[in-house]
């Protein structure tokens, strides 16, 4: 295993940690706010993983470039990469529409592991570079046929998601760095910002009237349901939190990344280093916050004000962790969060999938034990987690707890192995 900034591990463990508790609650309607979203405009610890987790990949990308250089093998590299990542959030809107030969339970289930084991293989594997292009094209273009062709199984696929957005920002960032300087990346980061918040106040919604930031009636919630209609978030059907033009102000998201990935690299003294972590966080938080009282802070659309608020809290913790870790040495206690810091895509593709191959399963409902089924997820946390807890908050967050203890079996197993997964 290579040499790596085990600050930034840490931060990405605590990230993917976060990530699998809030994304995985025995009940949604008994979370503790903490770990829930902003209803709309605000912020929560919970609205910070994903920026966090897309600031990381802006770090990343320039302490894995030791040197740049631009060529074709270089180019085409970022571009498979991106196109892994983007295909494998696609999967997961596909693997549950996979129907075959009118099989059913689970028969239907096991030819859906199979597609799922081959795309895994393609996307995952490393083997010549030149056919992991192919086969990553070819699998992006048969999905786009399914979902746009006509095809009744597929016409309502999501097509945007976290590892879409995740790709659409690496592809951008990365291409950025390796043709510039911090000083262009700036400004770049600063225009995207100042034309989103343009964009968003600006111009008029066709169809609504004056713009405006409301839920599903502003320009990015118009923009997604006028190119992607049918194949946005299931919850809200006509816009999409990960659409396409708030994808904008995140890649000012993985610019700020960038600038701390640089700020990183320098040769400098890491005491030194570590206050101009800190003071160049703060200031991201207080601008974030002051840019806010005009152009609300607001996860779902992405806003301006909440890039920077949000880089400025990734930037503060990763400052506290890097001062911690790297100026002290006192990294005893980390191999917990590096862990789950090495392997995050496998993390970020299994743990969503693990749940719909066992909810794919069926048990007997003991409410309706003539014949009544029902999901084996929803069976495990009803009767057999739920009763052990009085309080309902408790019980669904021991729920996560424990889909995160799974996780973490898994992982110690692939770190122990010294087998680390990249897209």
């Amino acid at each position: 295993m290579k040499q790596r900034l085990l600050s930034l591990d840490v931060l990405r463990g605590l990230t993917i940690i976060m990530m699998t508790i809030v994304n995985n609650p025995g009940d949604w309607g008994h979370v503790y706010a903490p770990l829930l979203h902003a209803e709309w405009h605000g912020c929560t610890p919970t609205d910070l993983v994903f920026p966090t987790f897309l600031f990381i990949v802006g770090i990343s990308i320039v302490l894995a470039t030791p040197q740049k250089s631009w060529n074709a093998a270089v180019v085409q590299k970022i571009v498979t990469r991106t196109l892994r990542i983007f295909c494998l959030g696609v999967f997961y809107g596909f693997f549950s529409r996979i129907h075959m030969f009118g099989l059913e339970g689970l028969p239907l289930l096991g030819i859906r592991l199979v597609f799922t084991a081959v795309v895994v293989v393609v996307l995952f594997a490393d083997y010549d570079r030149k056919w992991q292009f192919i086969t990553a094209l070819s699998i992006f273009l048969i999905m786009m046929i399914l979902a746009f062709g006509g095809f009744e199984q597929f016409k309502s696929v999501r097509i945007p998601g976290v590892l879409q957005r995740i790709a659409v920002v690496y592809l951008i960032a990365s291409l950025l760095y390796l043709r510039s300087g911090w000083v262009t990346q700036t400004v770049v980061g600063v225009v995207l910002l100042l034309a989103y918040w343009a964009i968003m106040t600006l111009i008029p919604v066709p169809g609504v009237g004056e713009a405006n930031l409301e839920k599903g009636t502003n320009l990015a919630a118009w923009l997604d349901n006028f190119l992607l209609p049918g194949h946005l978030w299931a919850t809200s059907k006509t816009w999409d939190p990960e659409g396409i033009l708030s994808t904008i102000p995140a890649i000012g998201t993985g610019i700020a990344g960038l600038l701390a990935g640089t700020l990183l690299k320098l040769d400098i003294d890491k005491n030194r280093k570590a206050g101009y972590l800190v003071t160049a966080a703060l200031a991201g938080i207080a601008i974030g916050w002051l840019w806010s009282l005009a152009f609300p802070l607001n996860k779902a659309l992405w806003t301006s004000s909440f890039v920077l608020y949000a880089a400025g809290w990734a930037l503060l913790c990763l400052a506290l962790l890097f001062y911690i870790i790297d100026v002290k040495g006192y990294a005893g206690w980390t191999t917990f969060f590096v862990i789950f810091g090495v392997n995050p895509m496998v993390v970020f593709f299994f743990s969503g999938l693990i749940v719909r191959i066992l909810n794919a399963i069926k048990v007997t409902n003991p409410t309706d034990p003539a014949g009544g089924e029902m999901d084996f997820v929803p069976y495990l946390y009803k009767y057999q987690i739920s009763p052990l807890f009085s309080d309902p908050m408790n019980a669904s967050l021991a729920y996560a707890l424990l889909y995160l203890t799974l996780w973490f079996v898994i992982l110690v197993i692939l770190y122990r192995n010294k087998l680390v997964f990249k897209v």
